[in-house]
């Protein structure tokens, strides 16, 4: 029962907890999202639960898949993607570097990455989650150096 951490009690939908058969009742549902990314081992094997979970829960990914560094994982469950781009500027034929940040919901399937600022970061869009995330964290690749610099991943 470590994974209810709520109020209200958590189960996976279309999920009967009251078998008496053994096998059923430890049955755990979850999917694959399809477009060449793996479902993490913890989401196969884990006992978190989690309704915004692309893998074990209610979400589609559908839309954008976009990739991000890590600017900030203050948030429970949620962390802000930066994304560096160019923009052309053509009065003066050159270009300024502009940034946006993401919101993207982390499934605790990641708990074990230990996502840590300027981690590379492969986002897929899904239904509104919140006010305003609409990403979820699909793929964590550790950051080869910290520095600050501008880059194009």
């Amino acid at each position: 029962m470590e994974h209810q951490t709520e109020k209200a009690f958590q189960k996976q939908a279309g999920i009967f907890q009251n078998s008496k058969d053994l096998k059923k009742r430890n049955q755990r549902w979850f999917k694959d999202v399809g477009l060449g990314f793996k479902t993490p081992k913890e989401a196969k094997t884990g006992t978190y639960i989690d309704k915004k979970c692309p893998f074990v829960g209610e979400v589609n990914i559908q839309g954008r898949i976009l990739t991000g560094v890590v600017a900030s994982n203050k948030m429970k469950n949620t962390l802000i993607v930066r994304r560096d781009y160019l923009h052309y500027v053509p009065k003066y034929n050159r270009y300024e570097k502009r940034h946006k940040n993401i919101p993207a919901h982390v499934s605790p399937a990641f708990a074990n990455a230990a996502i840590e600022v300027g981690d590379v970061l492969t986002i897929g869009q899904c239904r509104p989650l919140s006010k305003t995330v609409r990403f979820n964290v699909l793929k964590v690749s550790k950051s080869k150096s910290a520095s600050k610099a501008f880059n194009k991943f």
